[in-house]
């Protein structure tokens, strides 16, 4: 970054609003969740397939796993579907719920016109677009939600909508739906925490902090797999996408049985590596110690910074968001020292013009 640019000369999209207002995009996704219809009719024992790529897919994958570890709904079967058609097992009993924020997205329309075939218990989440247009005609229920942003900007409402919809299903004990109402005072409290906290790049900043010391660097984002995977996704999906730089993921304990031992070649591309740990305090017992133990193990491999991270709050649901939103805020300010704009995608634009003439 020159001397003389202001960080935030770069943000000519104005992301940083964006950001700064994501609480009350929150709030306005609980609102527009009440509005949301029940699923009814369906079986205890039905899977649940959620159709979406993107920004309008890591929203069904944090409520998988977020159901996945509150519990209260091991009789749920979650699953989220990123291509063509729909999958094998899909039946007449299966919800499918197709997200699409620009309603345009061909994979999610194939999937709505496959699954329409299949079942009867559909649902789409989408600003408008051809999604929506397909929805009136067949009659299908919709949750229309604003447009206007980047989908991967319109997290809180890909994901609260979504949430309540699923905690309708019947397989969801009563005590998981009040465990998540019960978190969302929380939640929100906490957002605007950091909204406040990560608004300018300063030294107490600790978006901006992390975003210095993964400047220039390679970012490894380690999550457990029973708390953090999502969240560990979400994070390399925005450093991706908004800092425009390579970033990978994996989880634990499964990286302890291949990808542990990879940190060693080649070693110029090891030492240029920066690891993020997303830890939860109720963590496996011997997922904490793995945790520990392969800090140990990075640092021998010279990779630095190594930093631990956990969510704030009491809730498990307080716990993801919050690291959630300290990752969009870090990968903005990664943004920003590399010199870009966060939020346009050319290369994205670009690849949709080539499969557009073909």
């Amino acid at each position: 970054m020159a001397s003389n640019t202001h960080p935030f000369d770069y943000d000519r999209s104005n992301m940083r609003a964006v950001l700064r207002t994501f609480p009350e995009q929150v709030r306005h996704a609980l609102q527009i969740a009440q509005t949301a219809p029940p699923l009814e009719g369906v079986e205890v024992r039905s899977e649940v397939v959620v159709a979406g790529l993107g920004g309008s897919a890591i929203g069904a994958d944090l409520v998988r796993a977020y159901l996945a570890a509150v519990g209260g709904a091991e009789r749920l079967r979650m699953h989220i579907w990123r291509g063509y058609g729909v999958p094998p097992f899909l039946d007449r009993s299966s919800v499918l719920i197709a997200s699409s924020y620009s309603g345009q997205t061909e994979e999610t329309l194939s999937a709505f016109r496959e699954g329409r075939k299949r079942t009867s218990h559909l649902l789409c989440i989408t600003t408008g677009g051809q999604l929506a247009a397909l929805a009136k005609r067949h009659k299908v229920p919709c949750i229309l939600i604003p447009a206007g942003f980047q989908p991967r900007c319109a997290l809180g409402y890909s994901l609260f909508p979504l949430l309540m919809t699923v905690l309708s299903h019947p397989a969801v004990e009563e005590r998981t739906r009040q465990t998540t109402e019960n978190a969302l005072p929380e939640v929100i409290s906490i957002l605007e925490q950091l909204s406040e906290e990560c608004a300018e790049p300063t030294r107490a900043n600790p978006a901006y902090d992390l975003a210095k010391s993964l400047h220039n660097r390679l970012p490894v984002i380690y999550g457990a797999y029973e708390r953090t995977d999502a969240v560990a996704l979400r994070w390399r999906g925005q450093i991706q996408e908004n800092a425009k730089q390579l970033a990978f993921s994996h989880l634990l304990p499964e990286m302890n049985h291949n990808e542990i031992n990879g940190w060693q070649f080649p070693p110029a591309i090891v030492k240029q590596c920066a690891a993020i740990l997303l830890r939860d305090p109720d963590d496996h017992r011997r997922v904490s110690l793995r945790f520990d133990a392969l800090a140990q193990i990075l640092r021998k491999a010279h990779v630095r910074p190594i930093v631990a991270l956990e969510g704030r709050g009491r809730s498990l649901l307080a716990r993801m968001l919050s690291l959630v939103y300290l990752g969009d805020w870090t990968s903005y300010y990664l943004a920003l020292l590399n010199g870009t704009d966060p939020t346009p995608v050319p290369v994205i634009s670009h690849l949709k013009q080539i499969l557009a003439s073909s």
